[in-house]
């Protein structure tokens, strides 16, 4: 199983969009924004209208299975290039036959509406001749294997050498190798759920909560999360049969059968919890369940700070004003993670939420940067030497949060009058 070199080509696209194209389960929704597709109409417009020979539109990456070709990396632009003949009167290309989601078919239509109304300004010969060079003069880089595993390879080259993937994409596409012996159906049903989730929310869950959190708590800076530091989710394969791995499967066996053979039930208990930010992921289809947890606790999280607090006391108005806020909200998570959601009681609200706003009253301006010394205790105008995180890793009890002592910090009456809902609360809970 390897690459194909008699399938190693420059492809037209008319070739190209008349091959038996196909969008696997595991493809993302179509997603291209309308200001895309409009710089895909312009650039090839401009091309045509210029007179070039040849207008090269990237590459594709192709898994032949029997004879089809599942569609790797280049969905996006393949899409937009069909919607954009099918308004050419192109009307029979297979690839627009393929079945898209609810999200892809929200975002099909938006496209369509902008390309067919720029398609309209143009004369019919004019059409005709554009529809042309589209067809014969516009080409890709066509890149076929026999191997879905090597595919996703040449797509993870191709993008760590270009424009850089989103984190959480190089993720999915990791973890689906590590489903080789995962029914087609069980596939499927994993990455409805995952591609259902907005991905800007997928981005922040991983970017603004659970790489710091994986991170703080070792004493670790939690900044500057990309696609060079995905390693921390790839988490442990199958195949491997160290000690550590051996026991980390055998957890998530033991918690997976309990839960689906209804002991829980027997003992008149929840459900148990397979996943720890604290302990190593298990990769795979695991990955997607343990993403899909956090972000509903997470939910749970922000829905509970909503309840308790007013939107003066948890203000996000200006940027620090939403770096703290989050802080607070990592904070609740890593302790609901370690303790349960229902722990999240009232003391331990306070405890943290002042743990996490005496920073705010301090500082003037609040950077990442200044988070990040603040929850490793690096930060010396208030609570210098205090590791959150750290502290809260190595409980035994929740109860425990209540015995760490914070100092009640120096705040410039600045401060004060600018966040006075703030600064009320902290005295009333704090007795200040």
């Amino acid at each position: 199983m390897a690459l194909l070199q008699d399938e190693l080509k420059i492809r037209k696209i008319h070739e190209l969009l008349h091959m038996k194209l196909t969008l696997p389960s595991y493809q993302r929704p179509y997603s291209w924004s309308v200001k895309s597709a409009n710089t895909l109409f312009q650039d090839t417009y401009n091309a045509y209208h210029e007179g070039l020979q040849e207008y090269r539109i990237g590459s594709v990456i192709l898994h032949k299975e029997n004879e089809k070709y599942n569609i790797v990396d280049g969905q996006q632009r393949l899409t937009t290039l069909s919607i954009l003949l099918y308004c050419l009167g192109e009307k029979n290309l297979g690839l627009l036959q393929e079945k898209y989601n609810q999200l892809s078919n929200d975002v099909i239509v938006a496209n369509y509406e902008i390309l067919a109304k720029r398609i309209s300004e143009l004369p019919k010969d004019e059409q005709n001749k554009y529809k042309e060079y589209l067809f014969e003069r516009c080409s890709v880089v066509q890149i076929v294997t026999d191997s879905e595993q090597e595919a996703f390879q040449f797509f993870d080259s191709q993008n760590s050498r270009g424009k850089e993937l989103a984190p959480h994409d190089l993720l999915k596409s990791y973890h689906l190798r590590e489903m080789n012996d995962e029914e087609e159906d069980q596939k499927i049903r994993i990455i409805n759920q995952w591609e259902n989730v907005n991905q800007d929310d997928l981005n922040d869950l991983f970017k603004i909560y659970l790489y710091p959190l994986t991170q703080w708590y070792k004493g670790k800076s939690g900044l500057g999360y990309s696609s060079s530091k995905i390693d921390v989710f790839k988490g442990i394969k199958t195949t491997n049969v160290f000690n550590y791995a051996i026991y980390h499967k055998a957890s998530n066996l033991f918690v997976e059968q309990f839960n689906a053979n209804g002991s829980n039930e027997l003992l008149a208990s929840r459900a148990l919890n397979q996943f720890q930010l604290t302990q190593p992921l298990m990769a795979g289809k695991r990955f997607f369940y343990y993403t899909l947890h956090y972000r509903n606790l997470l939910e749970q999280v922000q829905k509970l700070v909503s309840k308790v607090h007013t939107k003066e006391q948890v203000p996000s108005r200006r940027t620090g004003d939403l770096y703290i806020k989050q802080l607070y909200e990592c904070a609740l998570l890593f302790f609901a993670d370690r303790f349960g959601i229902e722990n999240l009681s009232k003391a331990v609200m306070q405890q943290l939420y002042t743990w996490s706003y005496s920073l705010r009253l301090v500082m003037e301006a609040v950077y990442p940067q200044t988070v990040n010394k603040y929850v490793r205790g690096e930060h010396e105008r208030v609570n210098y030497g205090l590791g959150m995180f750290s502290e809260i890793s190595e409980m035994k009890n929740g109860e425990e949060l209540k015995l760490i002592p914070l100092v009640q910090p120096r705040i410039e009456n600045q401060n004060k009058e600018k966040y006075r809902d703030v600064y009320d609360l902290l005295c009333e809970w704090n007795r200040w």
